[in-house]
């Protein structure tokens, strides 16, 4: 029983000084992504793209709306054969603009698509900037705190965003 107190003791102390040798740090990617010229680029692209894809889907829209205002001013003019028609001709054409609306800028879809394409090579060229910075410390915790980590203080002296930075060249060296 002593024997097992003491072994246990041993590893408490091992694993607390192991913990303790451990150094952490954080980046603030959102920033550092902000700074990088190919990441304002592709956000640029993105932007010009969901722009033209948001008109298109309100050009589909309007175009149902169209439809649906001669068919409240003929309605009194048609047969029940005709209303009937148009209306499917409206229901079909709005599930169109509203099809066309979801493989845009539903899940995963084209401006999903387009985004993960033109910002991956910032992201990865930041990830080997980070990479790089926490080996050169010695980091073995790098958290980014401008994603969904919380926290409730950090000491600045734990911050690398600056040597990120500087890595990717977008800052002198001081």
């Amino acid at each position: 029983m002593f024997k097992n107190l003491i072994f246990s003791l041993l590893c408490l102390t091992l694993s607390t000084a192991f913990v303790s040798a451990q150094k952490f740090g954080f980046v603030d990617s959102n920033f550092i992504l902000q700074q990088m010229e190919s990441y304002k680029k592709a956000k640029t692209e993105i932007d010009k793209a969901a722009a033209n894809w948001q008109k298109q889907v309100e050009a589909k829209l309007k175009a149902v709306e169209r439809m649906r205002a001669k068919y409240i001013q003929e309605e009194i003019l048609l047969t029940p054969e005709m209303k009937d028609e148009r209306t499917k001709e409206i229901q079909k054409k709005e599930k169109e603009a509203r099809e066309y609306q979801n493989k845009v800028f539903g899940y995963e879809g084209l401006l999903f698509q387009r985004r993960q394409e033109l910002i991956k090579p910032a992201q990865e060229e930041l990830h080997k900037a980070v990479k790089t910075v926490s080996r050169r410390f010695k980091i073995q915790v790098m958290f980014d705190k401008s994603s969904d980590l919380i926290m409730i203080y950090a000491s600045p002296t734990h911050d690398y965003t600056e040597r990120v930075l500087v890595e990717l060249g977008l800052l002198d060296e001081d």
